[in-house]
C-alpha cells in the first residue's frame, strides 16, 4: 500500500512470509528511510541477544494490570513463535539489520511502550479480565474453527477484520488502547516524517492489523502530529 512518498507493508510477527517480504520490498522500493512499529524502549530489547525479562519494578510505571497484561503477551507470542519456529518480531529485527547494513536511517514511530501499557492499566475493566480468563481456557479446550488461518503467512484482509472485530466486541478497552490509540500516534509520527521529507522514499513496517486503518488516517491527516525517533543506519 502507499501513498505520496509513503510505502507500507503489513506483517505478521512471526511469519515466516513477513522475513521474505521485507528482504523484498527494501530490495525493490530502495527506501530513503524506514520506519518501524517500534518505540526506543523495544527496539533494544528487540536487538539484544540476550532475553530481556519485565521487572517487577517497572509495575510502577505501567501499573498490576499493564505489567500482567505484557507478561502474558510475551508469553503467548513466544508460544506462537515455537509453533512456528520463528521468533515474535523477527522482520523488524531483519528491517533494523538490512538498514544498517545499507546505511538506510531507520524511524521509531509507534507509540512509548509504558504509556501503552499504563492506559491498559487505566482502562481495562473487570468484565475484560474475566473474558480473558473464559477465553485462555476456552483456548485450551477447544479449536476456533471460525477464525482459522496459517501462522507461517499473513493473515487476509477479511480474518484481520474479523479478529479485530472480535477483539472490539469482548474488549473495547484493550481494543481501544492496543489498536485505535496506536493507530493515531503511527499515523501521526509517519504524516510527520513525510513532511519533514518530502523528497525522501519511506517504506513503513507494521504489522497487518494497523495498516489500513493506518493509511486512512495519514490520508486524512487526522493522526496527532508528534515527533518520530530516529536511529542512524550505522
Amino acid at each position: 500500500m502507499g501513498y505520496k512518498n509513503l510505502v507500507i507493508l503489513g506483517t505478521s510477527h512471526i511469519a515466516k512470509q513477513s522475513l521474505d517480504e521485507v528482504k523484498k520490498y527494501i530490495e525493490e522500493e530502495k527506501p530513503d528511510m524506514i520506519a518501524i512499529e517500534l518505540d526506543s524502549k523495544r527496539l533494544p530489547a528487540l536487538m539484544s541477544k540476550s532475553p530481556r525479562r519485565i521487572e517487577l519494578k517497572a509495575i510502577r510505571h505501567i501499573g498490576l494490570k499493564g505489567f500482567v497484561f505484557s507478561l502474558i503477551g510475551a508469553w503467548a507470542e513466544k508460544k506462537l513463535g515455537n509453533l512456528v519456529g520463528v521468533a515474535p518480531g523477527s522482520e523488524m529485527k531483519q528491517a533494523v539489520q538490512i538498514a544498517k547494513k545499507n546505511n538506510i536511517k531507520i524511524a521509531l514511530v509507534d507509540q512509548d511502550i509504558e504509556i501503552t501499557l499504563r492506559r491498559l492499566s487505566k482502562t481495562l475493566t473487570w468484565k475484560e479480565k474475566w473474558n480473558f480468563a473464559a477465553d485462555i481456557v476456552k483456548a485450551i479446550f477447544t479449536r476456533n474453527k471460525e477464525i482459522d488461518f496459517d501462522l507461517r503467512t499473513v493473515p487476509e484482509k477479511k480474518i484481520i477484520k474479523k479478529l479485530t472485530s472480535k477483539l472490539k466486541e469482548r474488549y473495547p478497552n484493550v481494543h481501544k488502547v492496543l489498536i485505535e490509540e496506536r493507530n493515531s500516534v503511527i499515523a501521526g509520527n509517519l504524516r510527520n516524517l513525510m513532511d519533514s521529507n518530502p523528497d525522501k522514499k519511506i517504506l513503513a513496517i507494521l504489522g497487518a492489523g494497523h495498516v489500513d486503518d493506518v493509511l486512512e488516517l495519514v490520508k486524512k491527516n487526522e493522526g496527532i502530529n508528534l515527533s518520530y525517533s530516529y536511529t542512524h543506519g550505522q
